[in-house]
């Protein structure tokens, strides 16, 4: 099977038994390195991710004789389930998709793997990346480490883990006025999940300002609704009006999360228009 094919397909309209094809690209060194790093990529879903979909893609972390760049998407794609199990707690048995051995397995070998010098840097930071999903005692070491560093490159991973373990508000605050826009954009995500309001003033600024490109505006919208509710609906009324699509859905959706005696009116305006841009923006509302 062409695995490209499935880039344009939502997961969860994937072939029945389409992760046995992902494992057998995964276990096959002789496979096309392109298919292997879209099954590395794939088997990352919860829709397709099991025990031993999880155990492969860890077993390749743990190879130094694999690429590293498929080492590097193996680890990331045990994010998700990591942070899945973060928040179920394996409460609801059906809610994460592998055992609780095998998470433990997972957490236990990234931070091994991790910790060795010689692992290239790609694959150490996307170990990073991946576990602070689940946070552990020993993440927030590995985060100052890899923000003091001088390689602009540890200092995005570090700002990036930060949206997942706490205590960072002075280094996050810090990053928002990098000159590396990737750091900012990773500053901004972070400021919004840690709901900053010291962030607020440099938030605002993003949002008002037309020279904000469009992903550090989505971004920025997205922040603003967490870090001050009830501030959000004035400061995004006429993004909600934009003529791109993307912005405005955000803005509605960020306005219809958010708090203060403007909201009823929104919702009311908003369910009375026509919608000009199909189903999809009124699905944003909740």
């Amino acid at each position: 099977m062409d695995l490209k094919i499935l880039q344009d397909i939502p997961p969860w309209e994937w072939p029945r038994g389409i992760g046995n094809e992902f494992l057998m690209v995964l276990r096959n060194p002789q496979a096309a390195a392109a298919d292997r790093l879209l099954a590395a990529q794939f088997a990352g879903d919860l829709v397709v991710l099991d025990n031993f979909l999880a155990h492969t893609l860890l077993a390749i972390v743990s190879n130094a004789a694999e690429p590293e760049k498929l080492r590097a998407k193996a680890a990331i794609s045990l994010g998700p389930v990591l942070e899945q199990a973060e928040l179920d707690e394996f409460d609801d048995p059906d809610a994460v998709p592998i055992s609780e051995s095998t998470f433990r397995k997972i957490a236990q070998t990234l931070r091994k793997v991790y910790l060795d010098a010689t692992v290239p840097k790609l694959v150490r930071r996307r170990i990073l990346e991946a576990a602070v999903r689940s946070p552990e005692a020993w993440h927030a070491e590995a985060i100052l480490t890899a923000y003091a560093s001088d390689d602009p490159d540890w200092k995005l991973t570090a700002v990036f883990c930060m949206r997942y373990v706490r205590g960072f508000e002075r280094q996050i605050l810090e990053a928002l006025e990098s000159a590396d826009p990737r750091i900012h954009y990773e500053a901004v995500c972070a400021a919004g999940e840690c709901e900053l309001d010291a962030a607020w003033p440099h938030l605002a600024a993003l949002v008002k300002s037309a020279d904000t490109g469009k992903d550090l505006l989505l971004a920025a919208i997205q922040a603003v609704s967490s870090v001050r509710p009830a501030e959000t609906g004035e400061l995004l009324a006429d993004l909600a009006d934009s003529g791109d699509k993307d912005i405005a859905e955000a803005a509605a959706e960020a306005m219809s999360m958010a708090e203060g005696p403007w909201r009823d009116e929104f919702e009311d305006e908003f369910d009375d228009e026509d919608d000009e841009f199909g189903s999809g923006r009124r699905e944003t509302i909740h």
